[in-house]
């Protein structure tokens, strides 16, 4: 069973086509978000980072947004209307296997996670994905960058790779030390993992013994688990 693994992200568009032990049967295929960031074009970039990896059986879709059972609530590092766009039913349509979407920083943490306890990815990129897990169950569509962080200011307007080349990595370390802090009274979890494109510029030993960093590869390899014999809980 080979798995057509996509990750839509506001900078760049990912895939890899994946057997069922998450071995890449191809070299990745990463091709620029275009902007404007509306259905139409994402949808076709996509389709043609699939085109590009040959034959597979099945789809999963990272997105960065809001998604509930295929469809599209949210997408705020994009443009134009994506709120009641059929995502999973678009790409099934366009490159003819089933397809199965999910928010992309849920699928980077089902990578990650061990399994046990309460589990949170944050990812950073272009802005501040969010995951949180229990016992190896996700709690779909967390969404916490765009809660308010200190007055009008979210903690994707903290964080986001925008504010990072502003304002210096050092600073922005310090800023993402600083919501590690104030996650961790509040969710209380066993372990946070650090994800997403600009988690490679952080430094390991300024960061607690419960948190880690993981490889922005995984934003893809998560995708094998929407297709889990497992899988309960439906995004």
């Amino acid at each position: 069973m080979r798995t057509l693994c996509i990750d839509i992200g506001g900078t760049g568009i990912k895939g890899n086509v994946l057997d069922i032990t998450g071995t890449a049967l191809a070299e990745r295929v990463r091709i620029e978000t275009p902007r404007p960031a509306t259905p139409t074009e994402v949808i076709a970039t996509a389709v043609e980072v699939g085109r590009r990896l040959g034959a597979f059986d099945r789809i999963s879709c990272g997105f960065p947004g809001v998604v509930e059972h295929g469809v599209v609530r949210t997408a705020p590092n994009l443009d134009g209307e994506w709120n009641g766009y059929p995502l999973a039913d678009e790409l099934e349509k366009r490159l003819g296997k089933p397809c199965r979407a999910a928010n992309d920083a849920d699928l980077h943490g089902l990578a990650a996670i061990e399994g046990h306890g309460v589990e949170m990815v944050l990812t950073l990129g272009t802005g501040m994905g969010s995951g949180l897990y229990i016992d190896g169950r996700c709690v779909w569509n967390l969404e916490l960058g765009h809660h308010n962080y200190e007055g009008d200011e979210t903690y994707e307007d903290r964080v986001s790779d925008a504010v990072r080349k502003k304002i210096g990595n050092k600073k922005w370390r310090r800023r993402v030390g600083a919501i590690v802090s104030r996650l961790a009274p509040i969710f209380n979890y066993r372990r946070l993992y650090l994800g997403g494109g600009n988690a490679a510029r952080l430094i390991p030993a300024d960061l607690p013994a419960n948190v880690a960093i993981v490889d922005n590869k995984l934003g893809i390899t998560g995708g094998l688990k929407l297709w889990a014999e497992d899988r309960t809980i439906v995004p």
